[in-house]
């Protein structure tokens, strides 16, 4: 394929055409010192934002995404705290845990960190934080003003994509847009806001028929389905814009060669952890397609938490200092 058909892809030392890389930690760390610019505008004015998480049990991801928070926070000028609960918390516990947060003047936004343990109920308890200390977006009445189209806290991970196309200067207007995946947190929400720039939207998921075919029609193809390498050659547009929202783990020798060849830098890491990441795309085979492509990890990872941080400051901006 011709190279000016695939805007922005680059030839590789053997000729071979490779995607573009959408550098989500570039991205995420522009988001991240415009925030720093605005709190520091907001703590002027005698508002320090305030973040909170709770965090139910001992789930090792949800540690380590608390702790880059509370890290990021800190460097943004934003107050973070954590709340740690056992496993066992109770719902009530729990219920008055939230209360108190909505009652407290210094707390704009409150991170419920999910997954919780399997008797508390998630929408309970999302639906109990304030709307306007929602820092994630998942309250029903959050979820309305994003249907609407409506000023509001958005869901991070979407959101934090929706920011990378732009930007990356990626053409939204017009269209035709595929997301792979019904999720609440990114599925639903990454298919409306890219409703609301205008492209033309399909979600697919798994009992959607002919899921290849179909995401193939796409010039920008958002995966969110969490299996490793689902998308192949032939979901791929050539020159599509493909986003991997997928981070799974990779522990056989055969697979990620397979996934990434004889790249030594993956199978060092493999020999020296036990595992490296694939997302929920080929990446190989993505590379020698799509126009450009997020990596796996480096690419929507960062930009949740630089959105957190966004939200956090807005929540506080809106609620202290309204117009």
């Amino acid at each position: 394929m011709p190279l000016r058909d695939r805007p922005g892809a680059t030839r590789e030392s053997g000729g071979e055409l490779s995607a573009r890389v959408l550098d989500g930690k570039r991205v995420a760390q522009e988001i991240r010192e415009d925030v720093r610019r605005e709190v520091s505008g907001l703590i002027a004015q005698g508002v320090k934002p305030g973040l909170v998480a709770i965090l139910v049990g001992e789930n090792p991801a949800s540690e380590i995404y608390v702790r880059n928070k509370t890290r990021a926070s800190g460097e943004a000028g934003i107050y973070s705290e954590t709340i740690r609960l056992p496993a066992d918390t109770s719902r009530q516990t729990l219920a008055e845990h939230i209360d108190s947060l909505n009652q407290r003047e210094e707390v704009d936004a409150i991170l419920l960190q999910l997954p919780l343990p399997p008797h508390l109920d998630p929408s309970e308890f999302i639906s109990r934080i304030h709307p306007d200390k929602d820092v994630d977006g998942f309250h029903p009445f959050n979820v309305g003003r994003l249907v609407l189209n409506e000023p509001g806290p958005r869901p991070c991970t979407p959101a934090g994509i929706l920011e990378l196309l732009r930007r990356e200067k990626v053409e939204m207007k017009g269209a035709r847009a595929v997301v792979l995946g019904r999720s609440n947190i990114v599925g639903k929400p990454m298919a409306l806001l890219l409703l609301h720039q205008h492209a033309t939207v399909t979600v697919c998921h798994s009992r959607t028929r002919e899921i290849a075919r179909v995401a193939s029609e796409a010039d920008i193809l958002v995966a969110a389905m969490g299996k490793s390498a689902l998308v192949r050659r032939d979901f791929i547009k050539p020159g599509a814009v493909v986003v991997d929202v997928g981070i799974n783990r990779v522990q056989e020798r055969e697979a990620v060669l397979d996934y990434f060849g004889d790249d030594a830098a993956r199978l060092a890491q493999l020999e020296s952890t036990g595992y490296t990441l694939v997302g929920d795309v080929h990446p190989r085979e993505a590379r020698e397609v799509a126009g450009a492509l997020t990596p796996v990890p480096g690419g929507v990872g960062p930009l949740t938490i630089a959105m957190l941080l966004d939200n956090t400051m807005r929540l506080a901006r809106q609620r202290r200092l309204p117009s």
